[in-house]
């Protein structure tokens, strides 16, 4: 198995259904993770939530947390799900809610 799937799988990726989601082609699936940890919404989240932007930080973290969803880049992806809750409800997610997403997007970086 690919090194980059095996790693993701040690740190809570769902390695089985997002191979399925890739017709089983591994090459693939360690492609879309790269891409998707490297995805421009972490920095404009990052953005609209310091520029108090709900509606922007909404629509970053809700791209955001689909992207991983679909690659079940857990526990990652549940972060995201948390904040776009938050944002839904029309507030900003606190400082350590930022941090959680930053935290579980590094261990993910790891594995690249």
């Amino acid at each position: 198995m690919n090194e980059v799937i095996e790693k993701a799988h040690a740190i809570g990726a769902d390695i089985e259904t997002g191979l399925k989601r890739c017709a089983g082609k591994e090459d693939l699936y360690a492609m879309l993770i790269g891409t998707a940890l490297k995805d421009k919404n972490f920095g404009i989240l990052k953005e609209k939530v310091a520029a108090k932007d709900v509606d922007g930080a909404f629509e970053a973290a809700h791209a955001l947390k689909g992207i991983l969803s679909n690659l079940c880049l857990y526990p990652l992806a549940d972060e995201l799900d948390e904040v776009t809750e938050v944002l839904r409800g029309r507030n900003l997610p606190d400082q350590k809610d930022m941090e959680a997403i930053d935290s579980q997007r590094e261990e993910y970086m790891k594995i690249l």
